[in-house]
């Protein structure tokens, strides 16, 4: 679908609203990502902003530090996959709405 140049521009503002509103929506989504089995999740927003860290007491060993801080990565790894899906689903939403209007 080829898009005029004009409607382009008549258009600007209408995607200046839409990055705006993405703005204001991104510390509102959040996703948690798991790791270990779900012995260490970890919850960010939208903006990447840690916003929870749960650890099971149990895989706390104070003599295997290094597992630990691989599982609480790669859980913060899950979760930012996650959140970038919801992003690209919220920014599609907004899109197709744009492309309605």
């Amino acid at each position: 679908m080829d898009m005029n140049p004009f409607d382009l521009i008549k258009n600007m503002k209408g995607i200046q609203e839409n990055m705006k509103r993405m703005q204001d929506v991104l510390p509102s989504i959040t996703a948690t990502g798991s790791a270990g089995a779900g012995m260490v999740e970890v919850t960010i927003n939208g903006k990447l902003v840690v916003t929870r860290v749960q650890i099971e007491k149990e895989i706390v060993d104070p003599n295997d530090v290094e597992t630990l801080q691989v599982l609480i990565q790669s859980a913060f790894n899950d979760a930012s996959a996650k959140i970038q899906q919801l992003i690209q689903s919220e920014g599609l939403k907004a899109a197709s709405t744009f492309t309605k209007a």
